[in-house]
């Protein structure tokens, strides 16, 4: 059957290629010819000369023989963008600005949103040009900014191969520069003027991840799968996501004990976690308390803009950059290293894990200073420069790059 290959070929593709008609006339043939599991013809609306059965003014009923608009149930207007049937046109707002990178757009009111063009929505150096001029824009015409996609994943995180690229051609600067304007996008996401809001679904990867840690909220479908997945590139994260875990952590140790709640900051990064749901992102602490999940992913749009207004309405500021931050320091450094040693003689962890591994403990605890010293965000972030620069250029780093750009697998080396 040629319909039934079609199918299998790739869902509505081949079916949408050849055209309403098309597609029926081929089935009827197939039932002349008794290639069906059916002898039952087909309705007479089928060869009316549609185009199809759904359209943007909604979709065909049998029965009557008329357009049918979706429903208009008050429990759809929380769907600003429900899930697209085959036919339907995708309507996403008027565009404010865009770049090779973003887009940003509005949908008539006061929100701004801004969608990412990339594939796998990664974050290359056009989507932080356009995050930042975004953001400009929603300080100065709008009450706020959603970064949301208009489909899965949130943000696979960093552009992978264009930094490998700066390595193997020995451009050491232009990465540099790369990871500079990344933090300063995610200063830029956090001491924004107006709240900036991130719509989370599917995978927030690495930088993905970061992103959504530095905005003023979060709104997460619970199926969403987030984690700081540097440490199986052989990388640690550094567009601010170590530095934002030692922040929170300084913040829940509410002037005790900093290395007892970098702990579970420590594991999931050396490890790579990723959360199961947003509920168990919550746990991680990768996603915060007051951060909101959702049951219904097309009504992410919906509750994220509606938490802009909410803090707009408000009078959202964002606190000051901090400049006190107390760390662990060098005993928090040398607990790590310590159980690294023994996980490093049992054989549950290669030499280059250590590598990895130790470096993360180090920005975590903000360096090699006393125990309790004061740090500022600042500090923080050039500790995950340094430490990220010097692990890009080692060769067991760039082998895992390699091998996980070929086939999408980590190493283990």
């Amino acid at each position: 059957m040629r319909w039934g290959y079609g199918w299998k070929q790739g869902p509505f593709e081949s079916w949408q290629a050849a055209g309403w008609q098309q597609v029926a006339a081929w089935i009827k043939e197939d039932i002349d010819a008794g290639k069906t599991m059916s002898a039952a013809a087909l309705p007479k609306w089928v060869f009316d000369g549609r185009d199809g059965v759904h359209a943007d003014a909604g979709s065909f009923s049998a029965a009557s023989h008329t357009v049918l608009p979706r429903s208009s149930h008050p429990v759809y207007r929380r769907q600003l963008f429900p899930d697209p049937l085959l036919g339907e046109s995708s309507r996403t707002g008027t565009t404010v600005f865009e770049n090779a990178g973003v887009r940003l757009w509005h949908a008539g009111d006061d929100v701004a949103v801004v969608s990412f063009l990339t594939k796998g929505n990664t974050v290359s150096d056009a989507v932080l040009d356009g995050v930042q001029e975004s953001i400009r824009r929603a300080e100065k015409d709008f009450a706020g900014l959603v970064i949301w996609q208009t489909a899965e994943p949130f943000s696979y995180g960093a552009d992978l191969k264009g930094m490998s690229s700066f390595v193997q051609a020995g451009n050491i600067a232009a990465l540099e520069s790369m990871i500079a304007n990344f933090q300063a996008t995610s200063q830029r996401i956090k001491y924004s003027l107006v709240p900036v809001v991130a719509a989370v679904r599917g995978m927030a990867l690495g930088g993905g991840c970061e992103f959504q840690m530095h905005t003023a909220r979060t709104v997460a479908a619970l199926e969403s799968y987030i984690g700081l997945v540097e440490a199986g590139v052989g990388l640690l994260p550094a567009g601010g996501g170590l530095k934002e875990l030692a922040v929170r952590a300084a913040h829940a140790a509410g002037g005790g004990d900093v290395f007892a709640q970098l702990k579970k900051a420590f594991e999931i990064t050396a490890m790579g976690k990723t959360s199961t749901s947003a509920l168990e992102a919550k746990e991680m602490g990768l996603l915060r308390a007051d951060d909101v999940v959702v049951f219904n992913p097309f009504e992410l749009l919906h509750v994220a803009k509606a938490q802009v207004r909410s803090m707009s309405e408000s009078g959202y500021r964002p606190s000051l950059p901090l400049r006190q931050v107390p760390v662990a320091g060098d005993i928090g450094i040398a607990t790590f290293k310590s159980q690294l040693v023994n996980m490093l003689s049992g054989r549950f962890i290669s030499e280059h894990d250590m590598e990895v591994s130790t470096r993360i403990a180090t920005v975590l605890c903000g360096g090699e200073v006393d125990r309790g010293s004061l740090v500022s965000e600042d500090w923080l972030l050039k500790l995950e420069r340094e430490h990220f620069f010097a692990l890009a250029q080692m060769p067991k780093t760039q082998e895992r790059i390699a091998h996980t750009l070929t086939t999408g697998k980590p190493l283990r080396n």
